[in-house]
């Protein structure tokens, strides 16, 4: 099952998506607007020319988990894009991702001013990452039990 994760931002949205197993990680792709329309309307364009299956939005929740503007504003997109694309949506918790992909970009060297196209990309990436580990060890419990 092909995965597709998202990093929803105010002018850029970084999109990720997982191999066909939905075990790696695999091409990313960065979709500039800043209208929500042409977002949605992107997201589901290429999760259909990709053949995704799930979409997984990143969840910016406050670090003492309360719900902002920006966690708001990605709850919104969730609706529109089950509505629209008739795919499941799940909403997942991506505190510090943009931090760590930052700290991935620096570690790499690039400087920041080479950042701003890539930052969306690797924190969309670091959620799918996140997601399939989750999934993955979901499986070795349930073969566990």
């Amino acid at each position: 099952m092909k995965i597709m994760a998202i990093d929803y931002g105010d002018s850029r949205t970084g999109v990720a998506l997982s191999d066909i197993t939905g075990f790696l990680t695999g091409q990313t792709f960065l979709i500039k607007s800043r209208s929500q329309d042409v977002v949605v309307e992107r997201l589901l364009a290429l999760a259909k020319e990709q053949g995704a299956e799930e979409l997984v939005l990143g969840h910016p929740v406050n670090m003492d988990g309360s719900v902002g503007v920006r966690a708001e504003k990605c709850e919104e997109l969730a609706r529109r894009l089950e509505a629209e694309g008739e795919l499941p949506v799940v909403l997942w918790d991506e505190r510090r991702t943009t931090v760590d992909a930052h700290r991935i970009l620096g570690e790499q060297g690039i400087r920041s001013i080479h950042r701003k196209d890539k930052i969306d990309a690797v924190a969309a990436s670091l959620i799918l990452e996140g997601y399939l580990d989750r999934k993955r060890y979901q499986r070795e419990q349930e073969a566990k039990a």
